[in-house]
């Protein structure tokens, strides 16, 4: 779910004739607070925030009024009470929302089989083989703007380029409720005026590393020599980066194995404080996930994170990933990123969890952009020496607790 609250728009108003540009990203605008205001017609153009109304609660969604005071999912209440004092603050409703959803989904197909589902409100469609019954993909982005309207009452933002990640870019610019169209030749003047956050994979980690070398937007990265890429984010990152710049992106729609996701979680007998016990906690279920997601030859495109709360409380957050991974480590710094978003300082843990969702097959992954492959192959290492001799022969240092006196005491199983 975007968090652009529509100030900064751009759509194509007038029919644009680009039949390369078949590929389509909707994203339903603010889901989760649109699904409420369908039962509330009352609070339609009211800042409005969905949660638990409590400070220590977090927001789990909000509506663009709310979202022009600062407001924004995963954000603590008390914050986001002091940001927007006059916010109308409604309970969420998870079941509706998988209802609505199912019902979105449903018209995506009758466009196109050709469907990347990417979470509850979002997905990539290919409409290459669409286009003699619907005609160019502005029409199309249409239609199913006005579809989806029609039947679910919600309303959705459309982007469509040539390749995924302008048409994904496309649509958080045309927020809310509008269609943007890339053509071809208009990739790179459309891309090199973004900020250099807008590429996929940029966090905030990464986007402190360019910025240090003056890398401000997308037209600095594209015109920074590729050698100097590769030395601040290695050979991966620099390459991928540098491809994503100048509107190179060979990724397809791909429908792989659906919804179906890998996960582990674990009830502690004594609640968690910690962040370093926490992490590490992470780190063990992160490995689980990735020596099963590699047993299956499979590798997830989004990372989940659960966590369960002393009063019962559950909170979840997801990220899609630049790029698929069966790997722990990758699975883990981005459940770790999460979980610093999402924890509420102070409460106590009773229940963690790490899962992989949006499965595809591991021969869909890109060699040439493979940030984990290093970590892959020491993986890939370890679970030979398990299948050998056992699990928890070998295992990440960080999951080792040290005695007292500065020894290893023996592995704990799980």
């Amino acid at each position: 779910m975007s968090k652009q609250d529509g100030r900064n728009r751009l759509v194509s108003d007038a029919p644009v004739d680009d039949v390369s540009a078949t590929v389509l990203h909707v994203d339903m605008d603010a889901f989760f607070a649109s699904v409420e205001l369908l039962d509330r017609p009352d609070l339609v153009g009211l800042p409005v925030i969905v949660g638990h109304d409590s400070d220590r609660s977090v927001v789990t969604a909000a509506t663009y009024e709310a979202r022009r005071y600062g407001v924004n999912s995963a954000m603590p209440m008390a914050v986001a009470k002091r940001r927007c004092p006059n916010a109308v603050i409604v309970e969420p409703h998870f079941e509706k929302y998988k209802a609505k959803s199912a019902a979105v989904m449903a018209i995506f197909d009758r466009f196109t089989p050709r469907v990347e589902r990417l979470g509850i409100d979002e997905a990539f469609l290919d409409v290459a083989g669409a286009l003699r019954l619907y005609g160019t993909p502005w029409q199309i982005g249409q239609a199913i703007r006005r579809t989806v309207f029609a039947e679910t009452g919600l309303h959705c933002s459309v982007g469509a380029a040539s390749t995924k990640f302008v048409a994904k870019l496309a649509s958080s610019r045309s927020k809310p409720d509008g269609l943007l169209v890339v053509p071809a030749a208009d990739t790179v003047p459309f891309l090199h005026p973004q900020p250099v956050s807008a590429l996929w994979g940029v966090g905030g980690k990464t986007q402190e590393t360019l910025e240090r070398r003056g890398i401000r937007t997308v037209g600095d990265l594209a015109n920074t020599p590729l050698g100097s890429l590769v030395s601040a984010l290695g050979p991966a990152g620099g390459q991928r980066l540098h491809d994503l710049s100048w509107g190179r992106d060979p990724r397809v729609v791909d429908t792989g194995v659906g919804e179906k996701s890998i996960g582990h979680e674990v009830t502690f007998g004594r609640d968690l404080t910690e962040r370093d016990d926490v992490a590490r906690e992470l780190l063990r279920l992160a490995d689980k996930v990735a020596v099963r997601l590699r047993q299956a030859d499979v590798q997830a495109r989004t990372v989940a994170l659960k966590v369960r709360y002393t009063d019962f409380t559950t909170l979840t957050r997801s990220r899609t990933l630049a790029e698929p991974t069966d790997v722990a480590k990758r699975l883990h710094r981005e459940a770790v990123e999460l979980y610093d978003v999402l924890h509420r300082p102070g409460n106590q843990i009773r229940l963690i969890g790490v899962r992989g969702e949006n499965l595809v097959p591991a021969a869909a992954s890109n060699a040439l952009w493979d940030d984990d492959a290093p970590w892959r192959d020491t993986e890939t290492t370890v679970d030979a020496v398990a299948a050998r001799f056992g699990a928890g022969v070998l295992r990440p240092a960080s999951l080792v607790r040290r005695t007292p006196d500065g020894g290893v005491p023996h592995a704990r199983q799980d």
